[in-house]
């Protein structure tokens, strides 16, 4: 994987706080801690485009000839083929 040199500008508040996370140990360098926060953005945003898909794929499958009790049934049936 390539590497690609950046610059960023921070407040003084914002580069205080990113120094007190190296200096208590939790990065090593500031670019440590911005590559941190991107990779926890990924995955966040890839939740919500997963849950967003899953939700346009419901609307779009339309209304469900299952009743409310038939979808509790099945669930709790493979509920219970998990244990």
């Amino acid at each position: 994987m390539g590497v690609i040199r950046k610059s960023i500008t921070f407040t003084e508040q914002q580069d205080t706080y990113i120094k007190s996370l190296i200096e208590k140990g939790f990065y090593t360098n500031d670019s440590e801690y911005v590559r941190d926060i991107i990779r926890k953005d990924q995955e966040n945003r890839k939740n919500d485009i997963d849950l967003y898909d899953a939700l346009v794929d419901g609307i779009e499958s339309g209304t469900s000839k299952e009743t409310v009790d038939s979808i509790w049934d099945q669930a709790i049936k493979a509920h219970e083929g998990t244990k």
